[in-house]
């Protein structure tokens, strides 16, 4: 991608909707009814594909080993501290 690319300025239209730039769409393969997710960085808004952000949670938690239940584990450890406040 080069720099032109990289710093194209948008306005906000109606309804806080956003026009993305055709060299930035064909760059980046978008299409009509291509879904992206938004999140807000420091003072900068994001817009990723739902596929990206797919990606980087499952790399995140790679290190898992696919037998572990983070959610049982989360909810014995919250069991566990309940039962140390009602004892105490």
């Amino acid at each position: 991608m080069t720099a032109s690319l990289l710093s194209n300025e948008i306005q906000v239209g109606a309804q806080g909707r956003l026009v993305i730039p055709a060299e930035l769409r064909k760059a980046l393969h978008l299409e009509t009814g291509d879904r992206l997710v938004a999140r807000l960085v420091g003072e900068s808004l994001v817009l990723e594909r739902r596929e990206a952000v797919e990606k980087r949670v499952r790399a995140r938690f790679a290190h898992i080993p696919p037998d572990v239940n983070l959610a049982e584990e989360l909810i014995a450890e919250r069991r566990t501290e309940a039962r140390r406040e009602t004892s105490a």
